[in-house]
């Protein structure tokens, strides 16, 4: 049975991530967001320290590399609280700090969630130490990944990839790229495969880096692939082409990625909480956990309705990671916490600045900050719009040519 409390045995785990968050990550916020496309030197240091606990097995395989389903048989009856919770939990923490340091943070990238999710065992051991980028996006083909445009094409032990990505998190500052691409477009979904592709390999250019509303620590780029060529080793998982299973080996990546990017909006939307019950207060605005929102001044009601969107959003993030450590299906629960989250970011850091008032406008607190890095949370890894869709057909039981 699931009990979505912070477990005891990853308490540690999430007080370490929120001192990290409070002390390393909040001090430099403002500065990285001033200095675009400035790469924080601070995130060494702290790259580092978590390279270290991770080696001592200490966190219990949270972070970005942690998220693989565990190989434990189905039928065990076992309950496990394991890497996927501890990763959800300590990203929350961490993105209280700042988000686009989080995103910023060398070897945690979702390109290496990915290679967590897909990859088997020998090429686990040999990425270890990668930093990736994920590359899906492409010009004109927006949510709809199934219809990437980006070929493969098989040359003897090698594959040759041709096609354009655009909006890579880290694609200039990452040592390699997860890079989605179709073996053959008349197949449709059940061809698109995972590569790691290596930066320095010829063939790959980053082209320009977006000047974005939010996230501005966090390097975002677009990036070119002009017959350039990787090792057949480097397709991830399995290079077999299932028709019947459609492409559900590289949208697998999705349901472990997706409650973390919830737990991205679940932090950034707790710092603009937690910022403005402090301002309130300072302001003469009481709120009262033992009286009815009704009873209470339109402020107080505002935020109580606020910390109740926040819980539910919080909630459903820890049962997606949950249920992935159990190895129970988590597609439906996984968007379900990404819309949910993403939605909620949004609503709860645009609300906080509204009810700060010019504290919030302007830029003596970091709450007009948080409210625009929140913004992506609810557009990358799936929009708002596609998680709705894929929580649709799960319910009614259709297929995505019957529902669209």
């Amino acid at each position: 049975m699931i009990n979505l409390e912070t477990p005891k045995k990853q308490a540690g785990l999430v007080d370490q991530a929120h001192q990290l968050a409070m002390n390393m990550l909040r001090p430099i916020s403002r500065k990285y967001d001033r200095a675009e496309h400035e790469y924080p030197k601070e995130l060494d240091m702290l790259a580092a320290l978590i390279d270290g606990v991770s080696e001592t097995g200490a966190t219990g395989g949270a972070g970005a590399g942690g998220v693989r389903r565990d190989a434990r048989p189905k039928d065990d009856g076992g309950v496990r609280n394991g890497a996927n919770l501890a990763s959800v939990l300590s990203i929350a923490e961490m993105c209280w700090g700042d988000t686009a340091l989080l995103l910023s943070m060398p070897r945690q990238g979702l390109g290496n969630s990915a290679i967590a999710s897909v990859a088997n065992e020998e090429q686990l051991e040999r990425y270890k130490g990668t930093w990736a980028a994920m590359a899906i996006t492409e010009p004109g083909t927006g949510s709809d990944s199934a219809n990437i445009t980006t070929t493969a094409v098989q040359d003897g032990d090698e594959y040759v990839i041709n096609g354009e990505k655009i909006y890579v998190t880290s694609g200039d500052r990452a040592d390699s790229v997860v890079v989605w691409a179709t073996l053959d477009k008349e197949l449709g979904r059940a061809a698109i495969k995972s590569f790691l592709v290596r930066k320095d390999n010829p063939g790959l250019k980053v082209e320009r880096l977006e000047h974005k509303l939010g996230i501005r620590a966090s390097d975002t780029a677009a990036i070119t692939f002009t017959d350039c060529r990787v090792p057949a080793e480097d397709l991830l998982g399995s290079p077999e082409i299932d028709v019947k299973s459609g492409f559900a080996g590289a949208m697998a990546t999705f349901d472990n990625t997706r409650p973390m990017v919830a737990g991205m909006a679940v932090g950034c939307a707790r710092a603009s909480l937690d910022l403005t019950r402090d301002l309130l207060e300072q302001a003469g605005v009481v709120i009262d956990y033992d009286r009815p929102a009704l009873s209470q001044s339109a402020a107080a009601a505002k935020f109580l309705q606020l910390e109740a969107d926040w819980e539910g959003a919080k909630l459903l993030m820890m049962q997606a990671a949950w249920m992935a450590d159990n190895r129970k299906p988590n597609s439906l629960e996984a968007s379900m916490a990404k819309a949910k989250a993403g939605r909620v970011g949004s609503d709860v850091t645009l609300s906080c600045v509204q009810l700060c008032g010019t504290l919030g406008y302007s830029e003596a607190e970091l709450l007009e900050k948080w409210a625009r890095d929140s913004k992506i949370l609810d557009i990358f890894e799936g929009t708002q719009q596609i998680q709705q869709l894929i929580v649709a057909r799960r319910l009614l039981g259709l297929t995505s040519s019957q529902l669209r």
